[in-house]
């Protein structure tokens, strides 16, 4: 498990801005939970956390419950699957899957009908992504040896 680091996680929220006040987020790869439990702590209407690990998923569990996050749901699930099936809507999706997978290609068509309109999916990886001709770039950075960007759908 790789937590997204401090610096990567103040320019993100500094993206979305301080407050995700009523938006409803996905931390599709939850690893750690620091994205998803930073959006909770901003006051996101609703974070849904998935993490196939059923240690890591105990783990966010209780710190979900030690936290206090009533606004913090959690499945124990494998990230693919989940967004295969019909979730709802979206307003911020986090996409932090592990580096050496080739997921972030395979998920993003499939949150296509996940995403709320004017949603935004924020991407962690190892290496420089292009998302395909569907996708828009909002921002881009890199820290060491992380890469991430903000990315929305196009509009027709």
């Amino acid at each position: 498990m790789r937590p997204t680091p401090d610096r990567v996680r103040e320019t993100l929220f500094n993206w979305l801005g301080q407050t995700l006040y009523g938006k409803r987020c996905l931390d599709l790869f939850a690893g750690s939970g620091a994205l998803g439990f930073e959006a909770a702590s901003r006051g996101a209407e609703q974070v849904l956390m998935v993490e196939n690990n059923r240690a890591v998923y105990q783990s966010l569990l209780a710190n979900a419950k030690k936290l206090g996050l009533s606004n913090v749901a959690l499945r124990c699930e494998d990230g693919l699957k989940f967004a295969r099936q019909e979730n709802g809507l979206f307003d911020v999706v986090f996409l932090d899957p592990p580096f050496k997978s080739d997921l972030l290609p395979r998920i993003l068509p499939l949150l296509e009908n996940s995403l709320a309109p004017g949603g935004v999916v924020y991407l962690e990886s190892g290496t420089p992504f292009e998302p395909d001709a569907a996708w828009q770039e909002l921002k881009r950075a890199r820290a060491g040896a992380v890469h991430y960007q903000l990315i929305e759908r196009k509009q027709a």
